[in-house]
């Protein structure tokens, strides 16, 4: 009998500690990115270093550049210090699911693979390729490229969107880089050339007022990516992002760093 009532009361204890230890368990599997961000006051945000402009090494060979001016705004924002650690693409996301990282401000285009790993905040940036050319070149739109000479670098982005909507009679002249291809429109050799907003901001530099940007060939947003299921750390990220849009802060430092203002970005 006695031996009967020790083995039910050693059970009853095993019980109890089983579901405290449960119960624990569960308060750490459900405490949010960003919660622990507020509670250790600091966050640490990977980003590219070999991406400029959005993201370089600056004299000091300290990370700067766009996403850098960001990740430094998010982090004013949340009322904590900021640590940047460098990441590379292949490397990005899983820094970011094995924890090394709270959030990746990384030039991280959204794609539904990438979204399968990751949740995406709201775009703070976007990449776009422009039709760009002489301001007397009449050209609002794809049909206008009828009979022009039109650069490209070869098998790249803009390559493939130019390609794809171009009039048959439109001449396609393509180049090794986008060096050979500013280079054809700075001699005349083409009338417009597919390229980057990044690249048609040297172009403008080195001739003022000479060229203009046509139309937009395509656009890439980019977002803040997180630890997937974290509905917290994603309203509180997206409600930051889009403060920050809102009041142009963004906006400025895009222009700063691209020498455009931002543009419109989805939500």
């Amino acid at each position: 009998m006695f031996l009967t009532t020790k083995l039910k009361q050693l059970a009853r204890i095993s019980l109890v500690a089983g579901c405290m230890s449960m119960a624990l368990g569960v308060g750490t599997a459900t405490a949010e990115t960003i919660d622990k961000i507020k509670e250790k006051g600091e966050v640490v945000i990977g980003m590219l270093v070999d991406f400029p402009p959005y993201g370089i090494l600056n004299t000091d060979n300290k990370p700067d550049g766009y996403d850098a001016d960001v990740a430094r705004q998010l982090a004013k924002d949340m009322g904590v210090k900021l640590q940047i650690m460098p990441v590379t693409g292949p490397n990005r996301i899983p820094f970011l699911l094995t924890g090394k990282v709270d959030l990746l401000v990384a030039s991280l285009a959204i794609t539904p693979e990438r979204a399968k790993q990751v949740q995406f905040s709201h775009p703070y940036s976007a990449a776009q390729i422009v039709l760009f050319g002489g301001k007397d070149e009449k050209i609002t739109d794809a049909k206008d490229l009828a009979g022009k000479r039109v650069g490209v670098a070869r098998a790249s982005t803009q390559d493939i969107a130019v390609t794809k909507i171009a009039p048959k009679d439109a001449e396609i002249r393509r180049f090794d880089d986008d060096a050979s291809a500013m280079q054809a429109l700075l001699s005349g050799q083409v009338d417009a050339i597919g390229c980057s907003t990044t690249v048609a901001a040297q172009i403008a530099k080195r001739e003022p007022g000479r060229y203009e940007n046509k139309f937009v060939l395509l656009q890439q947003e980019m977002a803040v990516a997180m630890r997937p299921g974290e509905p917290e750390t994603l309203k509180a990220v997206n409600a930051l992002i889009d403060q920050n849009i809102d009041n142009g802060n963004f906006s400025k430092l895009y222009e700063k760093w691209l020498g455009s203002p931002l543009p419109k970005l989805s939500k």
